[in-house]
C-alpha cells in the first residue's frame, strides 16, 4: 500500500477533532486542515503531539508483585514498580493470563466492554478489537448504555419511540425559526468533534443562524449553570439555573402554557398520550402542589416573572428547543429530556419547519444535511456476542463493588457477575466512571486477577494495570474513517505520517497475536493483515453505497487522493423531524404503544420505579440532609473542555496552563470572595466522596451558589497526609456512583455538592505526566 504524497501536500489522516493532512517536519509533525473543512481544527497542535508526549508507554511491562505472584499483589496497583518485558514475554504473559481465567472462571469472569474514544480508525478500534477476540474465545461480560447520554436513550424510546430522533435540518432551523434555546447545550465546544471524524460540515448553517442573530430576526436563549461559549457567539440571553434543576423550570413553564392557554390544545388532543394525567401532576391534582413558576423559583434559581415571560415568548415565536446531554448525567436525568418534549408537545410546534425539539444537534454534525453515503464499519463481532451477560456500563464499578447483587434496570433484573480479568484498550475509566476514588479502591480488590491495558500513554487507567501493551497513536499506522456520525459526509484514509515510535504496535497486530495465544487467531484474523482488511472495510462500505445509488471510486484511487466526500441530497437540506406524524398521526404514528407522543407511560407505571414516575416530574438529584448541604453549600457542573475530549490530550501542552497544573475551577465572584479565593489561587474542592486541588477562575460565567470543572482531567491520586487527594482537577473525584435512575441506570457527573477553600502551594507534590521508568529500561 502506498502511502507517499508530496511532502508540500501532506498524507491525508483524520481524528476526532477533524481530517487533515499532514507530514514529518523538524522531528515533530507539521499540520493543516482538510481544505473543505468549513471551520478548521482547534486543537490540531495538540493532537499532532500526541506521539511525542514524555509519558508514551514505551515497551511492554508489568508489575513487579504481578510477575512474582505475590499474595495480596491487587493492593499494589497504582503504586508498584514496573518491569519491561519483551513484546514475546508480554503477549505470551497476557495470553496464558487470559487462558487460565476462562478454563478456571468461564466468559461471565471476563469484563471486556472496553470504552472509550482512542481513535476515528475503523481497523485498529481497540475495543471492537477486544469484543471480538473475546467473544471468539468464548464471550465476555459487556455493557449495555454509554456514559454521554444513558438517561436520554432509554427514555426517549418510551416518550417517542426512537433513542435518537433525526436532527432536522439546521438549513430549515436557519431559514424558520425565531427562538432558539441552547438549553444545557453548547455547540460550540461539542460540535468541534465526532464519533467519527468530520468536515464541520454544519458550519455554514451556524454561521447563517448567527448573522440571523445578529441581524434581530432570531433571538436565542441559554439556559445553562455556566454561560456557554454558543451564548457568546449568538449573543443569548443567559438565564442560569442551578445543576439538575432543569426539569423543574420547564415543568413550569408547562403551567404557564397551560394556565394562560397558550398551549395547542389541539395538537395535545390529537398528538400526545397520557395528557390528563400530566396535567394533573402539573395543576397539583396529584400530589396537592401545582408545578407555578413560584414553585419553581426557590428549586431553580430564576424568578417566577422571568419563567412566565420566557415561556410566553416561546409561545408567541416559531421555537426550536435544543437540548445538551449534560443535565441528563445527573440523577433522575431522564426527566430532563422527558419534560423537554413534553415542554415542546405544549408549544405544539413539533413537525414545523424551525420549530420542536432534538437532543442531537449539539454532537456528530447533527443538523447537518445528511447524505446516503454509508458508515465505515469495525471488524465485526461473531454471533457469539450476541449472548454474552450484560451489565449497565456505568453499574461497572458497582459491579466490582457487589458481585452477586441484583439490580433492576429498565424493566428487568440485572445480576453482577463475579469479575476476575478485566481488559481495557484505548480507554480511561478512571476520567469517565463518578466517584474515582471508589473505583480506585475496587479497581485493587483481590478478586479481581488481572487487568491487562493496550494503550498509547501512562493514564491513570494503565499506571492501574498489571500488563501494559504500547499501541502506536493514530498517527503512527494505516486506518479508515468514516467522516461525520449523522451527516455521514464521507470517508477518510488514515495514512501514517511516521513509523511506529518506540516499542509501540499497532492495535490490530497485538490483538491478532494475543488471537494466537488464545487459539483463535485464524477466526480473527481470517486470513487478512491490515491491508487485506482496510480493502475489505472499504469494499462493504462500497458495496452499501451502491446500494443507496452511490458509486465509490476503487480503494487504491481512494487511497491516493485521501478521502471521498458524498454528495448531499437536495430533500436532505429540508429535512424536518416529525412532519409526517404531525401531518397524519393515525397514518404515520409513532413507535411508542399508542402511537403518540406519551406523557404518561403505563410500561414505566408497570416497572414501579419510585426513582422514575411513569410522567414527567421533578425529583431533586441533590442530598436532602442540611447537614451535608451546609457543609457542602455549592454545587458541581462537569462541562466538556476545549481542549479535550473526554481526557484525550490532557497532557498536551496548552496555552491555559502549564504542564503540571491543575483543571481550572470556575467560581462566581461572590462565593470566591466570601472564601478569600483570588484568581489564579490554588483551592482544595471536597465533596462527601474525595478532595481535589484545582486553580481557581473567578468569572461572572458561572451563576452564584454553582462552581464549573471541566470534565476529564487526569486523574492523579497522592496521599496528602492521612488524606487521598487528586492532584490535578479530575472532576470525577466528587462525583456519587449513584445512577441516574433504575429505569437507564445512567452515570451521574453533575449536580452534586461541595465545598471550596483556598490552599497552599507548598501543600501539594505537583508534578508532570511522567511514565512510570520500568526497570531494564534507559531513559
Amino acid at each position: 500500500m502506498s502511502t507517499h504524497e508530496p511532502i508540500s501536500q501532506g498524507l491525508t489522516t483524520a481524528s476526532h477533532w477533524g481530517v487533515f493532512r499532514a507530514w514529518p517536519q523538524s522531528g515533530k509533525i507539521a499540520a493543516r486542515a482538510l481544505e473543505e473543512d468549513l471551520r478548521g481544527i482547534s486543537n490540531l497542535q495538540a493532537v499532532t503531539e500526541l506521539p511525542f508526549l514524555d509519558n508514551r508507554i514505551r515497551t511492554p511491562a508489568a508489575r513487579a508483585s504481578f510477575l512474582e505472584k505475590r499474595a495480596g499483589h491487587t493492593h499494589l496497583r497504582g503504586e508498584d514498580r514496573w518491569v519491561s518485558l519483551s513484546w514475546q514475554e508480554a503477549l505470551d504473559l497476557a495470553g496464558s493470563e487470559i487462558n487460565r481465567i476462562y478454563d478456571l472462571y468461564g466468559p461471565s469472569a471476563v469484563f471486556g466492554h472496553s470504552y472509550g474514544w482512542k481513535s476515528s480508525g475503523a481497523l485498529h478500534a481497540p475495543a471492537a478489537l477486544i469484543r471480538r477476540m473475546l467473544a471468539l474465545r468464548g464471550g465476555y461480560v459487556r455493557g449495555e448504555n454509554n456514559y454521554s447520554n444513558a438517561a436520554m436513550r432509554k427514555i426517549l424510546p418510551y416518550a417517542v419511540g426512537l433513542k435518537h430522533p433525526q436532527p432536522q435540518s439546521l438549513e430549515v432551523i436557519a431559514r424558520c425559526t425565531e427562538r432558539l434555546v441552547f438549553w444545557g447545550a453548547d455547540p460550540e465546544i461539542t460540535n468541534d468533534i465526532d464519533w467519527f471524524s468530520t468536515v464541520h460540515s454544519s458550519e455554514s448553517a451556524w454561521c447563517a443562524l448567527e448573522e440571523k442573530a445578529r441581524s434581530g430576526a432570531l433571538r436565542t436563549f441559554a439556559v445553562n449553570p455556566v454561560r456557554p461559549l454558543s451564548a457568546q457567539r449568538f449573543r443569548s440571553e443567559w438565564l442560569p439555573v442551578r445543576p439538575g434543576t432543569d426539569a423543574a423550570l420547564m415543568l413550569a413553564m408547562i403551567h404557564v402554557l397551560d394556565q394562560e392557554n397558550l398551549c395547542d390544545r389541539d395538537f395535545l388532543r390529537t398528538h400526545v398520550h397520557g395528557l390528563e394525567a400530566f396535567l394533573d401532576y402539573i395543576r397539583g391534582r396529584e400530589d396537592g402542589c401545582a408545578k407555578t413558576p413560584g414553585w419553581a423559583e426557590p428549586i431553580c434559581g430564576l424568578p417566577a416573572q422571568t419563567i412566565v415571560r420566557f415561556a410566553r415568548e416561546l409561545a408567541a415565536n416559531r421555537t426550536f428547543l435544543m437540548l445538551g446531554w449534560g443535565p441528563q448525567r445527573a440523577r433522575f436525568g431522564e426527566q430532563f429530556h422527558w419534560a423537554g418534549f413534553a415542554l415542546a408537545a405544549f408549544l405544539g410546534q413539533m413537525g414545523l419547519p424551525g420549530g420542536g425539539v432534538s437532543g442531537e444537534h449539539h454532537t456528530g454534525r447533527g443538523g447537518a444535511p445528511a447524505t446516503r453515503g454509508p458508515y465505515v464499519e469495525n471488524l465485526p463481532l461473531p454471533d457469539s456476542a450476541a449472548v454474552c451477560p450484560v451489565i449497565p456500563v456505568a453499574r461497572f464499578a458497582d459491579c466490582l463493588r457487589h458481585p452477586g447483587r441484583t439490580i433492576d434496570f429498565n424493566g428487568r433484573s440485572c445480576t453482577y457477575p463475579m469479575l476476575r480479568l478485566m481488559l481495557w484498550g484505548g480507554g480511561n475509566p478512571f476520567a469517565h466512571q463518578p466517584d474515582s476514588f471508589g473505583l480506585y479502591h475496587a479497581w485493587r480488590s483481590q478478586q479481581i486477577e488481572a487487568v491487562i491495558v493496550c494503550d498509547t500513554h501512562w493514564s491513570a487507567t494503565a499506571r492501574m494495570a498489571d500488563l501494559v501493551l504500547p499501541a502506536c497513536t493514530f498517527l503512527e499506522r494505516n486506518d479508515i474513517s468514516g467522516v461525520g456520525e449523522y451527516s455521514r459526509d464521507g470517508i477518510s484514509a488514515m495514512h501514517r505520517i511516521i513509523p511506529p515510535m518506540y516499542g509501540s504496535r499497532t492495535d490490530y497486530w497485538i490483538f491478532s497475536e494475543l488471537a494466537k495465544r488464545l487459539g483463535v487467531g485464524e477466526a480473527f484474523t481470517e486470513g487478512l493483515d491490515e491491508d487485506g482488511w482496510l480493502r475489505r472495510l472499504y469494499g462493504e462500505a462500497a458495496d452499501r453505497a451502491r446500494g443507496n445509488g452511490l458509486t465509490l471510486p476503487s480503494f487504491d484511487e481512494f487511497w491516493e487522493k485521501g478521502w471521498v466526500p458524498f454528495p448531499v441530497p437536495e430533500e436532505a437540506r429540508d429535512f424536518v423531524d416529525f412532519a409526517d406524524f404531525r401531518s397524519d398521526p393515525d397514518k404515520h404514528p409513532l413507535p411508542t404503544p399508542s402511537g403518540r407522543i406519551e406523557l404518561f407511560s403505563e410500561k414505566i407505571a408497570s416497572f414501579g420505579y419510585r426513582d422514575c414516575p411513569p410522567h414527567p416530574a421533578w425529583l431533586d438529584p441533590a442530598p436532602g440532609d442540611p447537614r451535608v448541604r451546609s457543609r457542602f453549600p455549592l454545587r458541581l457542573v462537569s462541562p466538556k473542555s476545549r481542549f479535550r475530549l473526554h481526557s484525550q490530550l490532557d497532557p498536551c501542552p496548552r496555552k491555559d496552563r502549564g504542564p503540571a497544573d491543575p483543571e481550572w475551577l470556575r467560581i462566581n465572584p461572590r462565593d470566591a470572595s466570601a472564601r478569600a479565593i483570588a484568581q489564579g489561587d490554588l483551592v482544595l474542592a471536597r465533596s462527601p466522596r474525595g478532595a481535589l486541588v484545582a486553580r481557581a477562575s473567578v468569572t461572572e460565567d458561572v451563576m452564584q451558589g454553582t462552581v464549573a470543572l471541566a470534565h476529564g482531567a487526569w486523574f492523579e491520586p497522592e496521599w496528602i497526609g492521612d488524606e487521598l487527594v487528586d492532584l490535578h482537577g479530575s472532576s470525577n473525584t466528587l462525583t456519587e456512583d449513584v445512577p441516574t435512575s433504575a429505569l437507564a441506570c445512567g452515570n451521574t457527573a453533575s449536580a452534586f455538592d461541595v465545598e471550596v477553600c483556598r490552599c497552599r502551594e507548598q501543600d501539594f507534590p505537583f508534578r508532570t505526566f511522567t511514565p512510570p521508568l520500568p526497570e531494564g529500561l534507559a531513559h
